[in-house]
């Protein structure tokens, strides 16, 4: 709700509709956002075609979906710095420079992760082929 309105909090329909508004108005202006979902689409394909199982899938849709939160967060950050600091500040800056560094280090623990589950794969994969 909107600090002094009289209204009511939205509906959850209305509510759901506006976070969709969001997401692809942070699609559209952020090309990371845009890579990201991409390196997500083709990390989902190679999961499967190497068959993970239901545990590797799990922390391979938490990676993904925390990857792609934390950018939006950076994004509304960003947006909001612009709005209330036009110009530039060192403090504007410094707000900006760490929700970036947030994103970056959610993207390398996410990569970390995914190098364990699918080097684990592909070497299991190689060791059926062997028997």
């Amino acid at each position: 709700m909107i600090p002094g309105s009289k209204g009511r909090h939205p509906s959850f329909k209305r509510g759901l509709l506006f976070a969709l508004q969001g997401a692809r108005q942070a699609f559209a202006q952020e090309a990371n956002l845009r890579r990201m979902a991409v390196v997500a689409a083709v990390t989902v394909v190679v999961g499967l075609f190497v068959g993970l199982d239901a545990v590797s899938w799990a922390l391979v849709l938490a990676c993904i979906g925390a990857v792609l939160t934390t950018e939006l967060l950076n994004t509304a950050i960003e947006t909001v710095v612009d709005l209330v600091s036009p110009e530039f500040h060192p403090m504007a800056g410094k707000a900006k420079d760490i929700a970036a560094a947030a994103s970056c280090c959610i993207s390398i623990t996410a990569a970390l992760i995914g190098l364990l589950i699918f080097s684990r794969a592909i070497f299991f994969i190689g060791k059926l082929e062997d028997i």
